[in-house]
């Protein structure tokens, strides 16, 4: 291949990888924007049920009992929404680190075979200096495969934190509900 062959060939896989990410990109906002479009509809509606049911009550027990009723449901869909936006943003991230992975593999394919073909037309006595780079792109290459599933490991434990902070909220939310309406009814 040419050199003018391999400059076009880069130049139309960076478009396409640019536009795979500007597909990504658009992919999660069309999703963020319905998200929030449905929840603020839902909230509305909420809104309305609970301005109907705030008047329709007649004495204070039956505000105590309205209140605990009121705020589990709206606690419930807060951490549904935080936790869709949440699941947005990580498949986001994971098809963006896809792509990023694809193009690093790329990169140090087409390096290696650059590389290998200066060591083919290298004078003599180069092997040593050519077998330092590839040792040193060896090494290259490790450690970024271990920051690589580090920082997997680390999404997967914030992930996992997430869920269990979320688990506890709505936990906390529905036993202290009913605690606080039967102390103010009593």
């Amino acid at each position: 291949m040419t050199t003018a062959e391999q400059f076009v060939a880069a130049n139309k896989t960076n478009v396409e990888t640019l536009l795979t990410l500007a597909n990504t990109a658009f992919a999660s906002a069309e999703r963020i924007a319905a998200l929030n479009l449905n929840t603020a509809r839902a909230v509305l509606e909420d809104t309305v049920a609970s301005t109907k049911a705030l008047l329709a009550v007649k004495d204070v027990q039956e505000l105590v009992a309205l209140q605990s009723t009121l705020a589990q449901p709206l606690v419930e869909k807060t951490v549904a929404y935080s936790r869709s936006i949440y699941e947005i943003a990580s498949q986001t991230q994971e098809e963006v680190s896809k792509v990023f992975e694809a193009q690093v593999a790329e990169a140090n394919k087409t390096f290696a075979a650059a590389l290998d073909k200066a060591a083919k037309s290298a004078p003599a006595g180069s092997d040593v200096a050519v077998a330092a780079v590839k040792s040193a792109i060896a090494a290259a290459n490790s450690a970024y495969d271990s920051v690589t599933k580090a920082a997997k490991q680390v999404a997967e434990i914030a992930e996992a934190n997430v869920a269990a902070a979320t688990s506890a909220t709505v936990k906390a939310v529905s036993t202290t509900t009913p605690a606080k309406s039967s102390k103010k009814v009593a």
